[in-house]
């Protein structure tokens, strides 16, 4: 199938599928012509990556779980252990986004929001300190 029919039967942009194959991710065959041949497989295997991008894995964890999946003699520990380390990024991430949940949240409260200049909110952007909620 040609590289339209394999992103809409995958789910994503032609470009995307591009930039997979620009990367190393995916190498589909060709036909005489030069044109890309996807095989099911292929299609089978965007899915896997779109579903692991939209986990939050990054292009290079991809590639390594890509990696574990097509090889059939693969430990399943190694992929636990991607994972593993990927939920904490994730726990990490959560941690700060709340942290900075509390310092905007008590921002506002701070704020006025009238018609007066002062504004709490800019003063801690120009401090380039941010306080502990």
């Amino acid at each position: 199938m040609n590289i339209g029919q394999a992103a809409g039967r995958a789910g994503l942009r032609t470009k995307t599928i591009r930039y997979y194959e620009d990367i190393g991710l995916l190498k589909p065959a060709r036909r005489a012509n030069g044109f890309r041949d996807y095989a099911e497989r292929d299609v089978h295997e965007l899915r896997f990556i779109a579903r692991a991008r939209g986990l939050g894995f990054s292009v290079e964890e991809c590639r390594h779980l890509l990696e574990l999946y097509r090889d059939t003699g693969r430990a399943s520990a190694e992929v636990r252990e991607t994972a593993a380390v990927h939920i904490e990024a994730i726990r990490s991430k959560i941690g700060e986004l709340r942290a900075m949940e509390r310092t905007l949240a008590r921002l506002i409260d701070e704020c006025a929001g009238d018609a007066r200049p002062d504004c709490p909110i800019l003063d801690e952007l120009a401090a380039g300190e941010s306080r502990r909620a």
